[in-house]
């Protein structure tokens, strides 16, 4: 598969030594594209930034630095995703450090559908886990992707909920996409990109620096109209991303637990600072009213699957074709082909083309 020249510049962007998120907006807003900074004069260069990087940007760049993208992006279900791309999470320009680009393994059409964060400990109680997985399964039914970590304990159970609701489950990592942190949830993994999407701002190849899981936080509330801390200690790593939502003017909602358990304390915390005390998924919705409603339909729902699948017919169809025969959009049809495919209606083949198996 052949990357246009403009991928190619915003991987090369990324991928520069010593340049960080802030110098290459800086770069960006003077220059306009990547291909254009790439083209520049070093002196340029340096009246935006370091003397070093501007160095290095104008050695240019060569196609064996985007060698593992090219080799990765021949798998249809993988993605690349830059800030100049429709597809590119809408929410997240709203935040000040948005990623350059995104690597993304699954359905694009979920990363700008309404979205919830559920986050919280690594060494949940079992009550801790059956709260994440109920609540993320009930708000994935109402219409919210849920958003998490994929890390062990609360991430973990809110994805396998919500991945049996039909807004189904993003996990952004903070690994190469090449890779599965924590092994033991490889399986999960697997699921989510194929009936969800796991996302990263990691080159791959990317090992699992405790450093870069901070960072890939800021992606998870971003990405989200709110954020549910569903069980914490005083120590989780996802207040983080509970005081990150904060930041970006998300809502906070936490479930309040004993008064006597250390995996209650961080919800009790956030409850004292102002965070919204929620009992059931429908508190969450009421506080949320005001979200526009996803995965509209212009037919009513009873009939929504039999209409599809009449469509579809037995054949195989592009997602193209199939919205000018529903007169769809592409993001209405797609959430609705992922109800399909949950429930084993339909198969998606290599080079996305969907079937009626049923």
């Amino acid at each position: 598969m052949a990357l246009d020249a403009s991928l190619k510049a915003w991987l090369a962007l990324s991928l520069t030594r010593g340049l960080g998120g802030e110098g290459a907006r800086r770069l960006l807003k003077e220059f306009g594209s990547p291909e254009v900074i790439f083209s520049v004069s070093v002196n340029s260069l340096k009246s935006v930034i370091k003397a070093e990087v501007a160095a290095e940007i104008s050695k240019g760049f060569d196609d064996h630095v985007i060698a593992a993208a090219l080799t990765w992006l021949e798998d249809s279900n993988n993605h690349i995703v830059t800030l100049a791309d429709s597809d590119y999470p809408q929410a997240l320009l709203n935040i000040p450090d948005p990623p350059l680009l995104l690597y993304v393994k699954g359905l694009l059409a979920l990363l700008n559908q309404p979205a919830l964060a559920i986050v919280g400990s690594r060494n949940a109680t079992p009550q801790g886990l059956r709260n994440a997985e109920a609540f993320a399964q009930s708000l994935s039914e109402a219409g919210l992707c849920i958003i998490s970590g994929m890390a062990h304990g609360i991430d973990a159970a809110a994805h396998r909920g919500a991945l049996r609701g039909r807004s189904s489950s993003i996990a952004v990592i903070g690994t190469g996409l090449d890779k599965v942190y924590p092994a033991a949830n490889r399986d999960l993994a697997h699921m989510l990109a194929s009936q969800g999407a796991l996302i990263s701002e990691f080159p791959l190849g990317t090992p699992p620096l405790a450093a870069n899981f901070p960072r890939r936080n800021r992606i998870i509330s971003g990405m989200s109209v709110g954020c549910l801390v569903a069980e914490a200690s005083l120590q989780s790593g996802s207040l983080i991303t509970a005081r990150l939502a904060l930041e970006q003017g998300r809502d906070v909602f936490a479930i309040p637990g004993s008064i006597h358990s250390p995996q209650s304390k961080g919800c009790h915390a956030l409850l004292k600072q102002g965070a919204k005390l929620v009992e059931t998924a429908q508190d969450i919705l009421e506080e949320l009213s005001g979200v526009p409603a996803p995965l509209t339909q212009h037919i009513d729902e009873e009939n929504t699957d039999l209409f599809l699948l009449d469509q579809i017919g037995f054949d195989p169809i592009d997602v193209n074709t199939l919205s000018a025969r529903c007169s769809l959009t592409i993001g209405e049809l797609s959430a609705m082909l992922l109800t399909l495919e949950l429930g084993g209606r339909i198969a998606v083949l290599p080079g996305g083309l969907y079937q009626r198996i049923h």
